[in-house]
Protein backbone atom coordinates (compact mmCIF):
# COMPACT_ATOMS: atom_id res chain seq x y z
CA UNK A 1 0.00 0.00 0.00
CA UNK A 2 3.00 2.46 0.92
CA UNK A 3 4.10 2.13 -3.44
CA UNK A 4 0.71 2.96 -4.47
CA UNK A 5 0.19 6.04 -1.94
CA UNK A 6 3.89 6.66 -3.00
CA UNK A 7 2.79 6.76 -6.75
CA UNK A 8 -0.58 8.34 -6.34
CA UNK A 9 0.71 11.45 -4.27
CA UNK A 10 4.01 11.69 -6.96
CA UNK A 11 1.56 11.62 -9.54
CA UNK A 12 -0.94 14.30 -8.38
CA UNK A 13 2.20 16.44 -7.51
CA UNK A 14 3.60 16.23 -10.98
CA UNK A 15 0.29 17.05 -12.59
CA UNK A 16 -0.47 20.49 -10.01
CA UNK A 17 2.83 21.31 -11.02
CA UNK A 18 2.35 20.58 -14.49
CA UNK A 19 -0.51 22.65 -14.61
CA UNK A 20 1.05 25.62 -13.00
CA UNK A 21 4.06 25.40 -15.57
CA UNK A 22 1.22 25.55 -18.25
CA UNK A 23 -0.23 28.88 -16.51
CA UNK A 24 2.87 30.68 -16.58
CA UNK A 25 3.48 29.60 -19.77
CA UNK A 26 0.26 31.24 -21.52
CA UNK A 27 0.10 34.28 -18.80
CA UNK A 28 3.49 35.31 -17.75
CA UNK A 29 3.97 36.87 -21.31
CA UNK A 30 1.00 38.86 -21.03
CA UNK A 31 0.87 42.50 -19.60
CA UNK A 32 -1.22 43.55 -16.94
CA UNK A 33 -3.47 45.19 -19.06
CA UNK A 34 -3.99 41.64 -21.69
CA UNK A 35 -4.05 39.89 -18.26
CA UNK A 36 -7.34 41.85 -17.27
CA UNK A 37 -8.78 42.44 -21.21
CA UNK A 38 -11.49 40.36 -22.39
CA UNK A 39 -11.23 39.67 -25.55
CA UNK A 40 -14.83 39.05 -26.25
CA UNK A 41 -17.72 40.96 -25.12
CA UNK A 42 -18.84 37.61 -23.00
CA UNK A 43 -16.44 35.35 -21.40
CA UNK A 44 -13.78 35.65 -19.02
CA UNK A 45 -10.69 37.94 -18.84
CA UNK A 46 -7.28 35.83 -18.22
CA UNK A 47 -7.11 37.41 -14.84
CA UNK A 48 -10.26 36.23 -13.80
CA UNK A 49 -9.49 32.69 -14.64
CA UNK A 50 -6.10 32.54 -12.75
CA UNK A 51 -8.65 33.84 -10.06
CA UNK A 52 -10.75 31.25 -10.16
CA UNK A 53 -8.57 28.78 -9.82
CA UNK A 54 -6.88 30.33 -7.04
CA UNK A 55 -10.65 30.22 -5.74
CA UNK A 56 -11.01 26.99 -6.67
CA UNK A 57 -8.27 25.26 -5.29
CA UNK A 58 -8.02 27.50 -2.00
CA UNK A 59 -11.82 25.98 -1.05
CA UNK A 60 -11.62 22.58 -2.03
CA UNK A 61 -8.30 21.29 -1.43
CA UNK A 62 -7.23 24.30 0.76
CA UNK A 63 -9.96 24.52 3.28
CA UNK A 64 -11.33 21.21 3.54
CA UNK A 65 -8.95 19.13 3.11
CA UNK A 66 -5.60 21.35 4.19
CA UNK A 67 -7.63 23.14 6.81
CA UNK A 68 -6.75 26.40 5.80
CA UNK A 69 -10.09 28.13 7.00
CA UNK A 70 -10.16 30.06 3.61
CA UNK A 71 -13.21 31.71 2.97
CA UNK A 72 -14.75 31.35 -1.01
CA UNK A 73 -16.14 34.26 -2.57
CA UNK A 74 -16.40 32.17 -5.91
CA UNK A 75 -18.55 35.36 -7.80
CA UNK A 76 -15.89 38.17 -7.04
CA UNK A 77 -13.07 35.67 -8.44
CA UNK A 78 -15.31 36.90 -11.68
CA UNK A 79 -16.93 40.39 -10.97
CA UNK A 80 -13.95 42.05 -9.09
CA UNK A 81 -13.78 45.51 -9.99
CA UNK A 82 -10.77 46.09 -8.08
CA UNK A 83 -8.75 43.52 -9.30
CA UNK A 84 -4.90 42.52 -7.93
CA UNK A 85 -1.85 43.71 -10.70
CA UNK A 86 -1.44 40.40 -12.65
CA UNK A 87 2.19 39.54 -10.28
CA UNK A 88 -0.19 39.64 -7.18
CA UNK A 89 -2.29 37.00 -8.77
CA UNK A 90 0.34 34.85 -10.03
CA UNK A 91 1.48 34.71 -6.37
CA UNK A 92 -1.64 33.78 -4.96
CA UNK A 93 -1.65 30.84 -7.54
CA UNK A 94 1.72 30.00 -7.30
CA UNK A 95 1.19 30.23 -2.91
CA UNK A 96 -2.07 27.61 -4.10
CA UNK A 97 -0.24 25.08 -5.89
CA UNK A 98 2.54 24.96 -3.06
CA UNK A 99 -0.42 24.54 -0.45
CA UNK A 100 -1.77 21.09 -2.80
CA UNK A 101 1.13 19.87 -3.29
CA UNK A 102 2.13 19.76 0.30
CA UNK A 103 -1.65 18.68 0.98
CA UNK A 104 -0.69 15.98 -1.46
CA UNK A 105 2.27 14.82 0.34
CA UNK A 106 1.14 14.78 3.86
CA UNK A 107 -1.51 12.72 2.72
CA UNK A 108 -1.44 8.98 3.96
CA UNK A 109 -2.01 5.95 2.55
CA UNK A 110 -5.64 5.67 4.59
CA UNK A 111 -6.55 9.80 4.07
CA UNK A 112 -7.38 9.48 0.28
CA UNK A 113 -10.42 7.48 1.14
CA UNK A 114 -11.63 9.96 3.95
CA UNK A 115 -15.33 11.35 3.50
CA UNK A 116 -14.83 14.51 1.62
CA UNK A 117 -17.50 17.58 1.21
CA UNK A 118 -17.85 20.55 -0.44
CA UNK A 119 -19.90 23.44 -1.86
CA UNK A 120 -21.34 22.54 -5.12
CA UNK A 121 -18.72 19.11 -5.09
CA UNK A 122 -21.17 16.41 -4.30
CA UNK A 123 -19.54 14.13 -7.11
CA UNK A 124 -16.65 14.24 -5.09
CA UNK A 125 -17.23 11.52 -1.83
CA UNK A 126 -13.69 11.08 -0.91
CA UNK A 127 -10.18 12.80 -0.69
CA UNK A 128 -8.64 11.57 -3.66
CA UNK A 129 -11.71 12.48 -6.06
CA UNK A 130 -11.53 15.85 -5.17
CA UNK A 131 -7.91 16.13 -6.23
CA UNK A 132 -8.63 14.32 -9.19
CA UNK A 133 -12.01 16.75 -9.67
CA UNK A 134 -10.30 20.12 -9.11
CA UNK A 135 -6.58 18.51 -11.42
CA UNK A 136 -9.39 18.17 -14.05
CA UNK A 137 -11.22 21.35 -13.46
CA UNK A 138 -7.74 23.17 -13.54
CA UNK A 139 -6.35 21.83 -16.80
CA UNK A 140 -10.14 22.39 -18.58
CA UNK A 141 -9.25 26.58 -17.59
CA UNK A 142 -5.72 26.06 -18.77
CA UNK A 143 -7.13 25.12 -22.24
CA UNK A 144 -8.98 28.46 -22.14
CA UNK A 145 -6.45 30.52 -21.01
CA UNK A 146 -4.47 29.08 -24.27
CA UNK A 147 -7.10 30.41 -26.38
CA UNK A 148 -7.56 33.64 -24.78
CA UNK A 149 -3.38 34.42 -24.31
CA UNK A 150 -3.96 33.68 -28.32
CA UNK A 151 -6.42 35.75 -29.23
CA UNK A 152 -4.84 38.73 -27.29
CA UNK A 153 -1.71 37.94 -29.30
CA UNK A 154 -3.99 38.59 -32.47
CA UNK A 155 -5.61 41.62 -30.92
Amino acid sequence: MAELNKTVANGLEAYYEYVAAQVHRWVDPLSNEEFWRKPYPYGNSVGHLVLHLTGNLNYYIGARVAGTGYVRDRDREFTDKKPPQKAEALQAFDSTIAVVVETIRTQGAEDWGKTYTGELEPEAEDRFQIFVRCAGHAYHHVGQLVYLSRELART
